[in-house]
C-alpha cells in the first residue's frame, strides 16, 4: 500500500512554531552518536524559532561546547553522573523539572534512553506530547529468540504510552510497529550532515590510506581491522583509526605486537572527521553491531568508497554495493583483508555520485521535519486533562496515518 505526503499539516494556534517548546533527555554531553545528533537537532530546532531545553544529568562530557546559542541546558540537582540506576534518578529529576516547567513535547533520543520515557508519560497535569528515537538495532542476531522476546517486552513497557516513534530506517519502523503493537512510528533519515556541508574532493593521487573513526571499545571490532591491515603486505597502505577510549592501551600494543608502528596511527578524538576523509582512499567500518552509524553517511559525503562489516541494517537503506563499497562478515579477518586489498587495487569511484547517494540526510531539511512531526501530533493530539494521554492511532480519533510515508522522505524531499 502507499501512502501520499499531506499538505502541511494545521497547526494548533495556541502552538505556532515560534512559540514550541521543546524538551530533550540526555543522561550527559557525552560523546556519542546519539547525543551528538539529539544537540545538532536542538540548535537547528531553536534557529527554526522553537523553544529548546536539554535537561541531563550532568553537563559533562566532550560535547558541553556543541549546544548553540538559544539551546537552554538544565543540569540535575544534584547531577547525575552514569552508573547503576542512573537512569531512573534522570527519569524522576527530568520528570520534576518539566512538571514545573512545562513543555509541549519531550523528545527522548536514543535507545539508551527510553526508561526515562514512563516518569515522563505521567506527568499531569501538563502531560506534553512524548516522542521517542530509536538508534540502535531492535533485533541483533546474538541476543538470540529468548533475549529477543525480553527485549520487545522492554520496549512495549517502556515506550507504550510515546505518542510518537521516530526511526531512522524503513526496517526499524516496521519493526517498531509490529514491536509495539500499533502504527505509531514513522521514518526520518539520520540527520548527519550539516546543511551546506563541503562538495567532495577527489581522491587524492596515489592515496593509500585507510580510514575508521569510532570510541576505541570492543563492539567497534577495531581489534580485528588491524589484524586485517597486517594481512594486506603492501608497505605502502596506511591505516587511521580515530577515536578514543578504553581500548586505546590494547590497541597501541597489538599494533606494536604486529609489528605496525610505522603504518598505523591512532591520533585521538576529532569532533570532525571530514578533514580525515579528504586524505583517504577508503572508509572502513568494522564494527560487531551498530544502529544507523553516522560515519557511513559522512564518508558517502565526503566522496569516499566504504568497507563495512554486516553490522547494521543501513547497509539496506543506503544501498552498498558495487563501485560504493564492500560487505563483509562481522569478524571475518581475511575477507576484510580481501576487500581492503580490493579497493586500494582499484580505481576510486567517482565521488561527486557517491556524496549524492546521501543528499538527502543533511539536517537542515530533516530537523524540520520532525518540527513537523511534533506539529502533526500536536495538532491531532486529544485536549489535554490530568489523565495520561492514549496513544494517537486510537481507533475513535485516529490521526491520517504517519506509519508508512508520511515522513518518508525518499520520493517527497529529493527533489528539494
Amino acid at each position: 500500500m502507499t501512502h501520499s505526503m499531506p499538505s502541511q499539516p494545521s497547526v494548533d494556534p495556541q502552538h505556532p512554531r515560534g512559540r514550541m517548546r521543546v524538551g530533550i533527555v540526555l543522561h550527559d554531553l557525552s560523546l556519542g552518536g546519539t547525543e551528538r545528533i539529539a544537540l545538532r537537532l536542538a540548535n537547528q530546532w531553536v534557529q527554526r524559532g522553537a523553544e529548546v531545553t536539554v535537561f541531563c544529568g550532568t553537563r559533562a562530557g566532550l560535547l558541553q561546547a556543541l549546544p548553540g546559542r538559544g539551546v537552554r541546558v538544565q543540569e540535575a540537582a544534584p547531577p547525575i553522573k552514569r552508573g547503576p540506576g542512573s537512569r531512573l534518578r534522570l527519569a524522576k529529576a527530568a520528570a520534576q523539572h518539566f512538571h514545573a516547567h512545562p513543555v509541549d513535547v519531550c523528545f527522548v533520543p536514543g535507545n539508551f534512553h527510553w526508561p526515562v520515557a514512563p516518569a515522563l508519560a505521567q506527568l499531569a497535569p501538563t502531560r506534553p506530547l512524548l516522542v521517542a528515537q530509536v538508534s540502535a538495532a531492535l533485533d541483533k542476531p546474538q541476543r538470540g529468540l529468548l533475549r529477543q522476546n525480553w527485549f520487545e517486552m522492554r520496549m512495549r513497557r517502556l515506550l507504550g504510552a510515546a505518542d510518537g516513534i521516530v526511526c531512522m530506517s524503513r526496517r526499524a519502523r516496521d519493526q517498531a510497529n509490529r514491536i509495539l503493537r500499533r502504527d505509531v512510528a514513522i521514518r526520518i533519515p539520520l540527520p548527519a550532515l550539516d546543511t551546506d556541508c563541503p562538495a567532495p574532493m577527489p581522491v587524492p593521487s596515489g592515496c593509500r590510506t585507510l580510514l575508521a573513526a569510532g570510541r576505541l571499545v570492543p563492539e567497534k571490532g577495531f581489534h580485528n581491522l588491524i589484524a586485517a591491515f597486517a594481512q594486506l603486505n603492501n608497505p605502502e597502505a596506511r591505516l587511521v583509526i580515530v577515536g578514543s577510549g578504553p581500548e586505546e592501551a590494547r590497541l597501541r600494543r597489538q599494533i606494536s605486537r604486529l609489528g605496525l608502528t610505522g603504518r598505523v596511527s591512532l591520533p585521538g578524538y576529532a569532533s570532525d572527521i571530514r578533514s580525515w576523509l579528504d586524505q583517504a582512499r577508503a572508509f572502513v567500518l568494522s564494527s560487531r553491531y551498530e544502529g544507523f552509524p553516522a560515519v557511513l553517511i559522512e564518508a558517502f559525503a565526503a566522496g569516499r568508497q566504504v568497507i563495512t562489516t554486516r553490522c547494521t541494517h543501513a547497509i539496506q537503506e543506503l544501498a552498498i554495493d558495487g563501485d560504493i563499497g564492500s560487505i563483509v562478515p562481522v569478524g571475518d579477518v581475511p575477507a576484510m583483508a580481501a576487500a581492503m586489498r580490493h579497493v586500494l587495487a582499484t580505481p576510486p569511484a567517482d565521488a561527486a555520485m557517491l556524496a549524492a547517494r546521501v543528499a538527502n540526510y543533511r539536517i537542515g531539511p530533516l530537523a524540520e521535519e520532525y518540527l513537523r512531526a511534533f506539529e502533526h501530533w500536536i495538532a491531532h493530539s486529544r485536549a489535554r486533562d490530568a489523565r495520561p494521554r492514549r496513544a494517537l492511532t486510537a481507533p475513535a480519533e485516529a490521526p491520517p496515518r504517519l506509519g508508512n510515508a508520511v515522513l518518508d522522505l525518499d520520493a517527497q524531499s529529493a527533489q528539494r
